[in-house]
């Protein structure tokens, strides 16, 4: 049988994604994964990017350590009176907690910036497995909440500040909202989760049946929460909750901004993508949804495919719309 515009072999991807429907991180070991990941950095054309303007800032972490983030704003909009104080993304990078971005987590970063008009806040939280469970996810809380005392620095306004992320890093900002609601912190705006890791048990139909798909694959998931979840059930994670690891599992999901929920049709992560959608919408949440077909996890890395194009311009429109006509309070 053939599909036009497909790639034709176990799994009907899109050939607009060649040569990536070919690739799979190398996550044999997971002490040699976070070797790599942490010696990745960010690219130089970032900084010299003529649309926006980098400035490198450090904040207060886990434990107090010292945590790095990048602030990237578009460029001129500070010259413009009419625009004043803009919205924020806080921008919570995938990678498996093993892997800093990649370029194109960059590109994702710069183009929120510029089409929604706000400052994307992008995260260096420490990696797995140097830094397992809850390392992370509180770098990441510490994060939303430096951007909020710092949002008049920033020139950020303090009602307008979101947390997104894409797959691990999905995970972290749906964990972060948890957070905020349960210790009474900044509650963001909205949760712009983009084939996003939800529950560490993987008993879904999609974990089960995409084992071995290009880029991503439940293989590589059991490995990922083996090493970040290592210290789980030693002391210093007693008083953290495992929802905070694994968003699928909280007791409660009342009371939760607004969120956008993307999955790809051929990525183990689909189905707790949307069973996570299911769970936020019966507790009350308002969610908007998309399923992009024809797709593997981390489709976008190609980024000039039409797909990709079309799925960022839908995440753009709705922080777009999210920002123009809503502030939290």
């Amino acid at each position: 049988m053939k599909y036009k515009g497909f790639e034709m072999g176990k799994y009907a991807i899109k050939k607009e994604f060649s040569p990536y429907h070919r690739f799979t991180p190398p996550i044999r070991n997971a002490k040699i994964a976070g070797l790599m990941g942490s010696c990745m950095r960010p690219p130089r054309w970032i900084r010299r990017d003529k649309d926006v303007r980098v400035n490198d800032e450090v904040f207060s972490g886990f434990n107090g350590d010292s945590v790095k983030l990048m602030v990237i704003r578009p460029r001129g909009v500070e010259n413009m009176s009419n625009f004043g104080e803009l919205p924020s993304l806080v921008y919570f990078h995938g990678g498996g907690f093993f892997f800093e971005g990649a370029n194109y987590h960059y590109k994702l970063a710069k183009s929120y910036a510029v089409k929604a008009c706000c400052k994307v806040i992008f995260v260096h939280y420490r990696l797995s497995p140097k830094h397992p469970f809850p390392t992370a996810v509180e770098d990441c809380y510490a994060a939303l909440q430096w951007t909020y005392d710092n949002s008049y620095r920033l020139g950020i306004d303090p009602g307008r500040i979101a947390v997104g992320g894409d797959s691990a890093g999905g995970a972290l900002a749906a964990a972060v909202c948890l957070m905020s609601r349960d210790r009474g912190g900044v509650k963001p705006l909205f949760q712009l989760l983009v084939y996003p890791v939800t529950d560490r048990r993987m008993d879904t139909a999609s974990n089960r049946l995409y084992t071995d798909t290009p880029m991503w694959n439940s293989t590589l998931s059991r490995r990922m929460w083996d090493a970040y979840l290592v210290n789980v059930n030693q002391p210093e994670c007693s008083s953290v909750k495992i929802a905070y690891a694994s968003p699928m599992e909280a007791d409660n999901l009342a009371d939760l901004p607004d969120a956008y929920v993307e999955t790809a049709e051929f990525d183990c992560l689909r189905d707790e993508g949307i069973a996570y959608a299911d769970a936020l919408e019966r507790a009350g949440t308002a969610v908007e949804r998309y399923s992009t077909e024809g797709t593997m996890h981390g489709f976008d890395i190609a980024w000039k495919a039409e797909t990709t194009q079309c799925a960022v311009a839908r995440r753009i429109e709705y922080m777009t719309r999210q920002f123009a006509t809503r502030r939290f309070v």
